[in-house]
């Protein structure tokens, strides 16, 4: 079930390079065949290449691992859109992601604890920064599955659809995420990541940087100029409901005093 081998962690870095930094991208999906995620690594390529030691080995998760660490600098959102199975590497592959949508009946598992191993993908360290480590520490020490509503409460997923909704859940959120203006995606999903690995003086300084030289901007004057005029839009919306509401109430009550007065 789509199994993470040296070559497919190899080209999952390629296409991820080669799609997310393309102008005309405004986001990057990534999805299983055969309506499953990941079921994590190949086994039976794990055993050939045992005899090599080490050295054989590394490329396994050097690829994998090169795939899943790329995409925080990718000037576009990553979204990991999972269903059926997600367990060991295709779960961690699910965490890189920058965000995951899943369908609620989906299985997802650090399994390695199961098997004797210990995870190579990233698990270890990314999960204890999205869940907590006590959280952390459980689900990988007990290897116990979780569904999509779970990892929504867990933070790992940002929506969980029913299997009928699944699709078009998908589809929307991927459209609102086209539709937003690329410069400022760019700047926002930078100032997560990197701000993720500072301490929180240095990230709000980090963010005060980039919004002063984002608003003075082209790209950010125009924003400014289309917020100022949909509020400007918005009022008169409102104004226009007030004074018709108004208008109608009083009307009513005239006609409601002249019936009593008569």
């Amino acid at each position: 079930m789509n199994a993470v081998t040296v070559e497919l962690g190899r080209q999952l870095h390629e296409a991820l390079l080669e799609v997310g930094n393309r102008s005309d991208v405004r986001v990057v999906v990534v999805r299983g065949a055969g309506g499953n995620f990941s079921a994590g690594g190949d086994f039976g390529e794990v055993q050939r290449l045992r005899p090599g030691g080490t050295a054989a080995l590394e490329p396994l998760f050097r690829n994998f691992g090169a795939a899943c660490r790329v995409i925080a600098g990718l000037p576009v959102p990553v979204v990991a859109v999972v269903e059926g199975v997600a367990m060991a590497g295709g779960f961690e592959l699910l965490q890189a992601a920058d965000i995951a949508l899943v369908r609620d009946d989906a299985r997802l598992c650090d399994n390695h604890v199961n098997f004797g191993q210990v995870p190579g993908g990233g698990g270890s360290q990314r999960l204890p920064r999205l869940v907590g480590r006590r959280r952390a520490l459980g689900h990988l020490l007990t290897g116990a599955r979780i569904d999509g509503p779970t990892a929504v409460a867990w933070g790992l997923a940002f929506r969980s659809f029913a299997p009928e909704e699944f699709e078009a859940g998908v589809e929307d959120v991927l459209a609102r995420l086209a539709a937003r203006r690329p410069d400022a995606v760019r700047k926002i999903k930078a100032l997560v990541h990197e701000g993720a690995a500072l301490g929180l003086d240095d990230a709000l300084e980090l963010e005060l940087a980039v919004v002063l030289e984002h608003i003075a901007g082209d790209a950010g004057g125009a924003g400014v100029e289309a917020f100022t005029d949909a509020r400007t839009d918005a009022r008169t919306d409102i104004r226009t409901d007030i004074r018709t509401d108004i208008r109608t109430d009083t009307r009513s009550g005239t006609d409601s005093r002249t019936e009593e007065a008569r």
